[in-house]
């Protein structure tokens, strides 16, 4: 059944109900109404998809100092962004994007691989080709 939907409507419907369960979580990420819900998982989606990229590659000297760590500031940063562009989404602060967003990155993962079937094949490291005569690597 969900072979036939498109990827990136299941993916809005995890991220749709990770937000939703995040809600009601974290006292501080509350929604006006459902409209407001789904346009800020849309929103969401898109961010993460186009402007999260990009800010890595910039903050990338800081991610490696960091050892990883903004990485999840930079979660966070994505969820203020879309908390202030979606009028029905209220974020109490940075901490609570901080740890709201944390949860929905985890929630999401694991929504998704239940959904998967438990198929974790992706993870599984690609074989790299045999060095032949002459190769270094």
């Amino acid at each position: 059944m969900l072979e036939s939907l498109p990827s990136f409507l299941i993916q809005w419907a995890i991220t749709s109900l990770s937000l939703w369960v995040a809600s009601h979580v974290f006292k501080g990420l509350r929604f006006a109404d459902t409209g407001s819900l789904i346009v800020a998982a849309l929103l969401l989606g898109f961010a993460n998809a186009v402007l999260r990229p990009l800010l890595f590659v910039l903050t990338l000297p800081l991610t490696v100092l960091t050892l990883g760590i903004f990485v999840l500031v930079l979660n966070a940063f994505m969820l203020m962004l879309v908390s202030a562009l979606v009028k029905g989404f209220q974020l109490s602060g940075f901490w609570t994007a901080f740890f709201a967003s944390m949860f929905i990155g985890l929630l999401s993962f694991l929504l998704s691989m239940v959904l998967a079937g438990g198929d974790w094949s992706w993870q599984a490291p690609v074989p790299m080709p045999s060095a032949g005569p002459g190769q270094w690597l």
